[in-house]
């Protein structure tokens, strides 16, 4: 049950608040952001990749990024749908959990292993639910007109005062790190810029590609290829999903990658470069230190370096 924000105004915003009543089916569909829809009236049931489910008033429907779903209203429903910005979200977690994360890349393998079930349904009930209903209104009137350096804050008060209420409800992994793993280092990546829209089945199919075997020798037009699209093509339906090219995209997933083998493995630099698709060790060091601050090899150094007293 989603519905495109469609917004009107140029420029980025991590939040996207909209209400919306639905009379008839919508198709299954998917967005590069992540999504908290609230049922406000009505009732429907799903359609997604996590089976067939009724929800009705009080229900909240959690989704992870690029995850299907659409609804069937049984008379009619209204929602309201909270789109979030995967990273501005991943910044949330690194800051909440920052005594047990290392740096922004640990900060999205915590959330991906924290939050395995990437769909979920909270049964918060009508009366919890309705203390939300206040802000849930506020927020869309804010996100309305765009965005507003002014009103940020109040938006993201009232986006953390939903979140206080609803994340008792979500189901997360136990998650268990010793004190010793806690690093020193904090080298965030920057923020993909994209506005939130319905992702193309294609662009999907190329980020699963990308993200299982980052370590190929991937070329645009091999990608656009094996999704059956022109490279042009593929390059605008990918920006328009992810907010980057897919080379540059790419580069990202395998400085994660690298990243994760840097910190939790042994395995000499120029081996872990290989293994992630990076096989000129200059050209390696350079993108990484664009998506994480410092080289490599100083990386591993501050991943290893004990915590503060």
């Amino acid at each position: 049950m989603m519905q495109s924000p469609s917004p009107s105004w140029g420029g980025f915003t991590p939040i996207i608040a909209r209400t919306r009543s639905f009379y008839q089916t919508i198709d299954p569909v998917a967005y590069n952001c992540l999504e908290l829809i609230f049922v406000r009236h009505g009732s429907a049931f799903l359609l997604s990749e996590f089976g067939e489910q009724l929800v009705t008033i009080g229900d909240v429907i959690a989704l992870g990024a690029s995850i299907l779903c659409g609804g069937e209203p049984e008379d009619s429903v209204t929602v309201t749908t909270l789109y979030l910005d995967r990273d501005y979200i991943i910044d949330q977690v690194f800051w909440q959990h920052a005594a047990l994360l290392d740096d922004r890349f640990d900060a999205q393998d915590f959330a991906d292993e924290l939050y395995s079930e990437p769909a979920q349904v909270l049964h918060l009930g009508k009366e919890r639910a309705g203390m939300l209903t206040a802000w849930l209104d506020e927020l869309v009137t804010l996100s309305l007109d765009g965005p507003s350096p002014d009103g940020f804050y109040r938006l993201q008060a009232l986006l953390f005062a939903v979140l206080d209420v609803i994340t008792p409800y979500v189901r997360t992994t136990p998650m268990r790190r010793s004190s010793t793993q806690r690093k020193a280092s904090r080298h965030p990546g920057p923020p993909a810029l994209h506005q939130f829209a319905p992702l193309r089945a294609e662009a999907r199919q190329a980020v699963e590609l990308l993200r299982g075997a980052s370590e190929q020798r991937w070329t645009l037009r091999g990608l656009a290829a094996a999704v059956h699209l022109s490279p042009s093509q593929l390059g605008r339906v990918f920006v328009d999903a992810y907010g980057k090219t897919p080379m540059t995209y790419l580069s990202t997933v395998r400085a994660e990658r690298l990243a994760r083998l840097l910190r939790q493995t042994d395995t000499p630099v120029e081996q872990a470069m290989r293994e992630v698709g990076w096989y000129s060790r200059g050209h390696a060091a350079r993108m990484f230190r664009q998506a994480v601050g410092v080289t490599p090899t100083r990386y591993r150094q501050l991943s290893r370096q004990p915590a503060i007293a």
